[in-house]
């Protein structure tokens, strides 16, 4: 069987990430994907996306990756930059839209967001026909195949759909979950010899205080929104404040 651990969204929460890593190590897969986000939100950004290079075998840009690598200049898009080296911004800047694999002779479709953009999401309430139009090439990003199944992140919720015969996977976010407090990833399994595959979920504690605590000293914008959505795993918009 080919086991594939597949994360996302690890928002720069370096607790939740090894808490993660521990689980798959402990499970005893090798093969690590990481579908983008690795920064933004939280409060350590050098670290995850120095423990992503170390063990990830394939990475793909999520819309905070490519926001602080250039792409927007929030106050949560500089402050991560600043505490990015050089070389970790062009990595960031530099990591491909998405990954397309051919599993028991399917093709399984990798992105972060949709297959549209980074900026376009594709929600578990979206329409149908936008569901259908997600397997479809797109050579403007490299989706050269017409996809049977797709597994993507970027709404930190885990969903699996069969869209007219076709999976539908969210892996859920490991370092800021939204619908739930516990870090979520996704096991994919294969069969080499036919097109049988599984998909499992794994939900997890972490050290969420050790967090919080770094979040409390890290002097990064929005640090109480952050908190308030590793306690309840509710969103929380972001707007400056002024007169703090």
């Amino acid at each position: 069987m080919i086991r594939l651990a597949v994360l996302s969204d690890l928002h720069a929460n370096l607790e939740a990430t090894l808490a993660v890593h521990a689980d798959v190590q402990r499970r005893g897969i090798s093969e690590i994907w990481v579908l983008g986000d690795l920064v933004g939100k939280g409060p350590r950004p050098r670290e995850v996306v120095e423990w992503t290079q170390a063990h990830a075998a394939r990475v793909i840009q999520g819309n905070w990756d490519a926001r602080v690598a250039g792409a927007t200049n929030r106050p949560q898009d500089l402050w991560p930059r600043s505490k990015l080296t050089p070389e970790q911004l062009s990595y960031l800047a530099g990591l491909p839209y998405g990954i397309e694999e051919q599993f028991g002779g399917a093709w399984w479709r990798f992105v972060h967001a949709s297959s549209k953009g980074l900026f376009h999401r594709l929600y578990p309430h979206s329409s149908l026909s936008e569901q259908l139009e997600a397997y479809a090439p797109n050579p403007q990003f490299g989706l050269k195949a017409q996809a049977d199944a797709l597994v993507y992140a970027d709404v930190h919720e885990t969903l699996m759909l069969d869209v007219e015969g076709r999976p539908l996977i969210n892996t859920g976010s490991v370092g800021n979950p939204l619908d739930s407090t516990l870090p979520s990833y996704l096991i994919l399994e294969f069969d080499p010899q036919s097109p049988a595959h599984s998909a499992t979920f794994v939900r997890l504690t972490y050290n969420r205080d050790a967090e919080i605590a770094a979040a409390e000293a890290s002097g990064m914008p929005f640090t109480r929104e952050y908190i308030a959505e590793l306690l309840t795993g509710a969103y929380q918009k972001r707007r400056a404040r002024t007169g703090e």
